[in-house]
């Protein structure tokens, strides 16, 4: 009888043990209007966002109930890349190691389109495996709106009660000579993502105002993300 109980106890702590407190699944727009100099400094932006101090505190503040990471790049409607499959983040050797993959991804060939609803159904698609997460979150990264495939009402209305939630880092023009025109552009374009895209009670859209600016947008989001986690924990 012992026995029995201690294996018992034995599973159910394991249990315990394996839960995460959040999910993240991060999709990267490369489609037609990213260039190669604009791919990397989004691949790049991400490692070095992911380096951050203030990020690395964040996201390490609980390691008995990890963060877990999952990044993809998305285009058309079946291109979705995968190149990070789900892996819980324990140390600043985790993360490093992460950062040094991306830092050393070469793009490959990706068809032109922007297909925002099936990046969404991939991503939740995603999610899914990860059941035992306090919190199952897909951020999605773009700098235009969808042009083929499920439109993203259409998909955001399919996941109203996935119980995930979904939130944008919308890139506006990256050319200084726009001038006024880069806000008109991100505002546009960040409220097309307000109403088509992000879902949840705490969904919000991050603005980088061109890929330069990608590294500090994805900073701030991931910092907003994991510190509203830390407060909603607290409160519990």
């Amino acid at each position: 009888m012992m026995r029995l109980l201690a294996t018992i106890l034995s599973i159910v702590a394991g249990s315990v043990t394996a839960e995460c407190r959040q999910a993240l699944a991060l999709g990267l727009d490369v489609s037609g209007s990213v260039d190669s100099s604009e791919y990397r400094l989004q691949l790049d932006g991400l490692a070095a966002a992911l380096q951050r101090p203030e990020v690395v505190q964040l996201i390490l503040s609980d390691t008995s109930h990890p963060v877990r990471l999952a990044i993809f790049e998305w285009s058309e409607t079946n291109h979705q890349r995968l190149l990070l499959n789900w892996t819980s983040l324990r140390s600043a050797s985790d993360l490093e190691q992460i950062a040094s993959l991306l830092n050393s991804t070469k793009r490959s060939a990706a068809p032109q389109g922007t297909a925002v609803g099936p990046a969404m159904l991939f991503g939740a698609k995603l999610l899914s495996q990860q059941s035992n997460c306090w919190k199952r979150t897909l951020d999605l990264s773009g700098d235009g709106k969808h042009n083929l495939g499920a439109h993203p009402r259409e998909v955001k209305y399919t996941l109203q009660s996935s119980g995930l939630t979904i939130n944008g880092l919308v890139i506006g023009a990256d050319d200084p000579s726009h001038g006024d025109k880069r806000y008109v552009q991100a505002g546009e374009l960040s409220a097309y993502y307000k109403a088509w895209v992000i879902l949840g009670p705490d969904a919000f859209v991050e603005v980088a105002l061109g890929f330069e600016a990608y590294e500090d947008a994805m900073t701030r989001k991931l910092i907003r993300e994991l510190q509203g986690l830390n407060l909603s924990q607290a409160i519990q």
